[in-house]
């Protein structure tokens, strides 16, 4: 099968289109042809070798986080998908690989496509949706009538999460350009701060959570909008102690990541409000559950661009500009 993989970690290499194997099918495994698939900023990072402490891949190995497509085979264990169903994943770390033709993907990390949407649409959520998903309702237990600053509104995240944070009846605010302050709005934003214009820490107060997606000088000015008792979660960094031991690492790993953390857990504590660092894990469960709200028409994906097979180094080079509005998606049949 033809495949996009990672030969070497390098900022400034591209990924080289191949010939691979097809995938064997583990006994929980589903088989899927790939009709399409998301580009995140993550596949960026692990292609750089950003993660390469904690995701070690061998490499060659084929890069791609978010999966639509169709079941073609499934492994002798599997109960909830047979040939023919179409579904999207979030396939589980240390087996991705969605830039290709084919994917083994284990059965709990699928769910059935939400049946009102394209295989391109659909590829476009399960990434953000499960970070959203994960922030919002499993870290953040968000609750009517809070309030929740989103930053960055405009990316992948960001607008699933305006979305779900609205669905939920919280208070929602963003960060935007004025060129996307009509897109955030559309979505459900309440307050949309101009990053170009003003800072957000002079406009907002009292929050409830943040979701914290940027870079450490805006994580620091983000403890500072918080209400006492307010949770600062960053899916961005720095990782902390209590994700070093979810991933299973070893003492030195720990000690390093509670080193790099300490200074926003410090900042934090003085201020009475709660960090944490948030990688999101595959999990099918949530989004069937994700499924109901988007064929009842509470979340709609947003897509900025399709980009051929072929072209998936120019997706991932449009992705990494940082100005996509929404999710950029590959087609690959």
């Amino acid at each position: 099968m033809k495949a996009f993989v990672v030969d070497k970690y390098n900022k400034k290499g591209i990924l080289r289109l191949a010939e691979m194997p097809e995938p064997e099918l583990q006994d929980s495994d589903v088989l899927v042809e790939v009709h399409a698939a998301g580009v995140n900023l993550l596949d960026s990072k692990v292609k750089t070798g950003e993660f390469k402490l904690i995701l070690p891949y061998r490499r060659p190995f084929i890069l791609g986080h978010d999966v639509a497509g169709k079941v073609i085979r499934v492994g002798s264990q599997v109960s909830k998908f047979k040939a023919g169903d179409e579904v999207y994943a979030r396939p589980r770390d240390g087996r991705i690989g969605t830039f290709a033709e084919f994917i083994a993907v284990n059965e709990a990390d699928v769910a059935l496509k939400p049946e009102n949407l394209s295989m391109e649409e659909a590829a476009s959520i399960p990434l953000v949706g499960l970070t959203a998903w994960q922030t919002l309702i499993e870290r953040a237990n968000l609750k009517k009538g809070q309030k929740v600053f989103i930053q960055a509104g405009s990316g992948g995240v960001g607008t699933f999460a305006i979305q779900l944070a609205k669905h939920l009846g919280a208070t929602v605010a963003t960060t935007a350009s004025a060129a996307s302050a009509d897109l955030v709005k559309s979505l459900g934003a309440d307050v949309v701060v101009d990053y170009r214009k003003d800072d957000f820490e002079k406009v907002l107060s009292g929050y409830d959570v943040v979701l914290n997606s940027q870079d450490a000088k805006t994580l620091e000015k983000s403890v500072r909008v918080l209400k006492p008792g307010g949770k600062l979660i960053s899916i961005s960094g720095p990782p902390d102690a209590e994700f070093a031991r979810e991933k299973g690492l070893n003492l030195t790993l720990r000690l390093v990541l509670r080193f790099l953390s300490r200074g926003i857990r410090a900042k934090a504590k003085r201020r009475g409000v709660q960090f944490s660092f948030l990688f999101m894990w595959a999990q099918g469960d949530q989004l069937s559950k994700i499924n109901a709200l988007i064929e009842a028409g509470a979340i709609r994906p947003v897509v900025d661009r399709v980009f051929p097979f072929e072209a998936t180094n120019d997706a991932l080079a449009y992705v990494e500009t940082g100005r996509a509005k929404g999710k950029v998606v590959i087609k690959v049949r």
